[in-house]
């Protein structure tokens, strides 16, 4: 990590849970079967991470199937529009999508993941490229063009089909979203490698809720972090944490994240929202009222596109957790020290 050999003595470590419960399973799946050579020894660094699943999940992936529905919903409607006749430039989609399987294979046999990874996102560049050559936005503007358009379209969502099934392996939850999207029924993993026909999504099917399944990381969260540093700190160090007693109003469960929950909390001079790993201890309605400690003045930072405003402090054991509490009923806003 960051250059040096992982150590638990030093707190040069990588724990895999933080970064699940920042960024989801997903985005660290892709990160370590792409970045690295299965079986061999790499570098693991915070910026690399983050440069990654913007690059290819954010605005690769994630761009081209957010542009492909927005397009559908604003010039066809809310369904799987109807393709008719094929051009050119139609075919070399089709062909670099019906080839992509059979280009992984290899790769899949001798467990080379980067490379398989590397081979389904040419198409994901390839579908991206069709859209920007064949401009459906521009040819939505004369009515004439309708189906032309509507083909154009339909070929990336029959694409987005195609990569759904690709990445599930790699991406299950990101790969079932993608179904969800584009509106089919029949979703993985019912749906295998053997459903890769172009053609097989049926035009007039009712798409989904369109929403980001990548957000972008925001550059604010571009911070390292030593939860295991455990060297000494002066008094004047420990006067510089702000902790107070604060309580509980809310508490909701996060999307997408089994260990976050989303609290909003009275500080008393305000309330403020906190993004805590402890759904997997405490239901949210167990929470509501509580007093607890929270570190005020620490940095904000977006976790899973949340602003978390603080962080409340707890107990953390090999297989349990326990939030900190007060004894005395303490009013909201105590300074801890």
């Amino acid at each position: 990590k960051d250059g040096r050999k992982i150590s638990k003595t030093t707190g040069n470590i990588i724990n895999p849970n933080e970064l699940i419960d920042e960024f989801g399973t997903d985005s660290v799946r892709y990160f370590f079967m792409r970045e690295y050579t299965f079986g061999s020894d790499g570098d693991f660094t915070r910026e690399a991470f983050i440069h990654r699943v913007n690059s290819d999940l954010a605005n690769d992936l994630g761009n081209l199937l957010n542009r492909t529905l927005s397009l559908v919903k604003q010039n066809i409607g809310d369904v799987v529009p109807q393709p008719s006749g094929k051009t050119n430039i139609d075919q070399e989609l089709i062909n670099v999508a019906l080839g992509t399987l059979a280009k992984t294979k290899p790769y899949i046999d001798n467990l080379a993941f980067s490379e398989v990874l590397e081979a389904i996102w040419e198409l994901v560049r390839r579908a991206n490229k069709y859209l920007d050559e064949t401009a459906p936005w521009r040819l939505a503007k004369d009515s004439s063009n309708k189906d032309r358009v509507s083909t154009i379209l339909y070929n990336c969502v029959e694409t987005l089909r195609f990569l759904s099934i690709l990445v599930y392996p790699f991406m299950p939850n990101s790969a079932l979203k993608i179904q969800e999207q584009i509106g089919i029924s029949d979703k993985l993993p019912e749906q295998t490698f053997a459903d890769l026909e172009w053609g097989k999504t049926p035009a007039g099917i009712p798409l989904g809720k369109v929403a980001p399944i990548f957000p972008r990381i925001e550059k604010e969260q571009k911070q390292e972090t030593k939860s295991s540093d455990t060297s000494e700190i002066t008094i004047d160090d420990f006067k510089k944490i702000d902790l107070r007693v604060v309580q509980i109003l809310t508490a909701e469960a996060v999307e997408g994240a089994d260990k976050l929950l989303k609290l909003t909390v009275d500080t008393g001079s305000g309330e403020r929202n906190i993004v805590a790993g402890i759904a997997q201890n405490y239901k949210p309605s167990e929470l509501i009222g509580m007093k607890v400690i929270l570190v005020t003045n620490l940095k904000p930072a977006k976790v899973r596109g949340i602003e978390s405003q603080g962080m409340i402090l707890a107990g953390v054991g090999k297989n349990d957790l326990s939030v900190l509490t007060v004894q005395k009923d303490m009013p909201v806003g105590t300074k801890v020290r």
